[in-house]
C-alpha cells in the first residue's frame, strides 16, 4: 500500500510512458477486468447475500436533533400524561404499575462502581445488576416526573445519573459490550427527558455527557459478531447516546450498522434461499449460516437468527429494532416503511403466534421452541398497526393480553404507558 500523502510530502509525477507501452497496458487492463467480472458473476461464488453494509451509505442523522428524542418524544409523553390524568385505560393502569415498582422508589440509593465487571450469564456479576437497575430507575423517575410534575422524581433521576457519572470508568469481562448496551439504552432515555423537560436545570449534564462519550460509546460503537441481539442492543444505546450528544457521525455509523444487522437478523422470503449475512462474520457457506441460525435449516418469513435459541433473546433483538426505528422516526427518518419495518412486522407476528400457544411444526426448531418473548411488542405494534394500518392479528392479541407491559429488568420498561395506542 502506498504511503498516505501529507501536507509535508510531495511526489514528482513520472514522465509519460511511450505510446506503445500505454496501449499494451490498456489491453492488459481490459483482459484482467474481463476475467475478474467473469469470476465475480460465476454462479455459486456467493452462497448467501451480504446485507447492505450501510444501506446505501446515506446519512441518517438530522440537520438538527429533536429533543427529547430517544424512543419517546415530547408529543408522545404529552399524550400519555393526558391519558393518565384523565384516568383512561390502559395508560392509567400502566402508570400505576410503574409507580408501584421498586424503580419508582424515592428512597432508592444508587450503587455506582468505578469498574462494572460482567461475565457470561452474570458470572461474575460485579455491579451489573446494580447498573442496569439504577439506569431503569433513572428512566422510571424521568417518566414519573413528566407525568406528575413532581420535582422529587426529576431530582431522583438526576441523583442516580450523577452518582454513576462521577464514578464509573470502565466495563470489563466478556459481557461488557452487552452490559454497556443495556445500561446505555436506559441512561440515554432518562437523560433526554430530564435535560430537555426539567425547567430547574441539571448541573451535572455535562459530566454525564462525558461519561457517555468516554465510557459507553467506545465500548459499543464497533458492534459485535456474537448473536444478533448483542449488536442490536449495542446500536440502540449508540443511537440514543448519539442523540443526547448530538454526535452526527456516531449516529450515522450506528444506524448503518443497525440496518445491516437487522437485514441479517430477521428473514424474509425475498432474501432468497438463505438469510442475509453481516460481511465481517464471514458466513460464506450454507453450513456456517445454518449453524449460526441455531441449526435451523428451513427459513421462513419472520424467523429470526435466535428464534431456535429461545424467544427471550429474540425479544431483546426485536425490542431494539423497534426502539431504533422509533428514535429514527422522531429524528425525521421513518424506517417503518422500509425493510426494517417489514422485518419487524413479520418478526413480531411470527413469534407472537407461537408465544400464544400455536402448535410448532417439526420443521421449526425441531418441533419445540422456548417461549418467553417479554414485554417487547408495544412500540412496533403501535407504529405498524395503529400508524400504518397493517393487520397484525397475532401481535395485537398478545399485546392486548399482556397489558400493561412491565419491564424486563434489562433495558425495556413501561411501554404500554409510553407507546400503547399512542398516535403522536
Amino acid at each position: 500500500m502506498a504511503p498516505r500523502m501529507t501536507p509535508h510530502m510531495t511526489r514528482h509525477a513520472p514522465s509519460a510512458p511511450p505510446r506503445h507501452r500505454r496501449r499494451a497496458r490498456t489491453v492488459l487492463f481490459a483482459l484482467l477486468t474481463t476475467a475478474l467480472v467473469a469470476l465475480l458473476l460465476r454462479p455459486g461464488t456467493q452462497p448467501a447475500d451480504a446485507a447492505p453494509a450501510a444501506s446505501g451509505g446515506a446519512a441518517a442523522a438530522p440537520a438538527a436533533f429533536v429533543h427529547p428524542g430517544v424512543t419517546v418524544s415530547r408529543s408522545q409523553l404529552d399524550f400519555a400524561r393526558s391519558k393518565v390524568n384523565a384516568g383512561a385505560q390502559p395508560w392509567k393502569g400502566a402508570f400505576d404499575r410503574m409507580a408501584a415498582s421498586k424503580y419508582a422508589d424515592l428512597n432508592r440509593v444508587p450503587k455506582p462502581r468505578a469498574v462494572v465487571e460482567c461475565g457470561s450469564y452474570s458470572n461474575p456479576n460485579l455491579g451489573c445488576t446494580d447498573e442496569r437497575q439504577d439506569a431503569i430507575a433513572a428512566y422510571t423517575h424521568a417518566l414519573a416526573w413528566y407525568i406528575t410534575r413532581d420535582r422529587r422524581h426529576a431530582e431522583k433521576s438526576i441523583q442516580l445519573m450523577d452518582a454513576w457519572s462521577s464514578v464509573i470508568r470502565d466495563h470489563t469481562n466478556s459481557n461488557a459490550p452487552l452490559q454497556t448496551g443495556w445500561a446505555g439504552s436506559s441512561w440515554a432515555k432518562s437523560a433526554e427527558i430530564i435535560k430537555h423537560t426539567y425547567g430547574e436545570g441539571w448541573a451535572g449534564s455535562g459530566r454525564f455527557a462525558t461519561m457517555l462519550r468516554n465510557v459507553y460509546l467506545p465500548e459499543i460503537i464497533n458492534g459485535s459478531n456474537s448473536n444478533g441481539n448483542w449488536e442490536l442492543t449495542m446500536m440502540e444505546a449508540a443511537v440514543g447516546i448519539s442523540v443526547f450528544l448530538e454526535d452526527r457521525a456516531s449516529y450515522d455509523r450506528a444506524m448503518a450498522t443497525f440496518r445491516t444487522r437487522t437485514a441479517a437478523y430477521v428473514y424474509l422470503a425475498s432474501d432468497g434461499a438463505l438469510p442475509k449475512t453481516v460481511p465481517s462474520q464471514n458466513l460464506d457457506t450454507r453450513e456456517k449460516i445454518v449453524k449460526y441460525w441455531q441449526n435451523q435449516s428451513t427459513f421462513v418469513t419472520g424467523l429470526t437468527q435466535e428464534t431456535c435459541r429461545d424467544f427471550t433473546h429474540t425479544g431483546y433483538g426485536i425490542s431494539s429494532i423497534s426502539h431504533i426505528a422509533e428514535t429514527s422516526r422522531i429524528q425525521g427518518q421513518d424506517l417503518y416503511g422500509t425493510d426494517v419495518g417489514e422485518r419487524l412486522r413479520h418478526a413480531l407476528g411470527f413469534q407472537a403466534k407461537y408465544e400464544q400457544g400455536a402448535a410448532v411444526p417439526g420443521r421449526l426448531c425441531g418441533g419445540s421452541v422456548h417461549l418467553g418473548l417479554g414485554p417487547v411488542t408495544e412500540v412496533g405494534y403501535n407504529a405498524l398497526h395503529n400508524r400504518l394500518g397493517f393487520a397484525m392479528t397475532n401481535t395485537q392479541a398478545l399485546t392486548e393480553r399482556t397489558r400493561p407491559s412491565d419491564t424486563n429488568h434489562l433495558f425495556v420498561a413501561w411501554e404500554t404507558l409510553t407507546h400503547g395506542d399512542n398516535p403522536a
